[in-house]
């Protein structure tokens, strides 16, 4: 039986990436351990490890998540209101799929996009 996941996305930079998602987007460390190479955070109930490749050319990295919101206006605002830079392509709008999605790209050009059922 399968009961999580926690997807696993490069980083070039590690304090970088864990300013990004700490400081920008709210997670928290997943453990008080620190690896050397490796990054684990949470918020609520999603787990994001990442992995050190400093190699990594950002326009070729199609790494992607897609987060299952509640409330997403209030997340969406809030992110807005750090400004916290929102997609290009990706501002808050309805889907012809019936979801509710805004996206993000981050530091190492992995695509998070956030969606609400409507």
């Amino acid at each position: 039986m399968l009961t999580s996941i926690h997807p696993k996305l490069p980083m070039r930079d590690k304090a970088v990436t864990r300013d990004y998602y700490l400081n920008k987007l709210g997670f928290e460390l997943a453990s008080d351990t620190d690896y050397e190479g490796y990054l684990m955070i949470k918020k609520d109930q999603v787990e994001l490890h990442f992995f050190e490749f400093k190699d990594l050319d950002p326009k070729e990295n199609y790494g992607q998540v897609y987060f299952k919101t509640e409330d997403i206006e209030a997340i969406y605002q809030s992110l807005l209101e750090k400004k916290v830079p929102i997609h290009p392509a990706g501002p808050l709008q309805i889907k012809p799929w019936g979801q509710k999605e805004f996206a993000l790209l981050d530091p190492d050009n992995n695509l998070l996009t956030f969606g609400e059922s409507v």
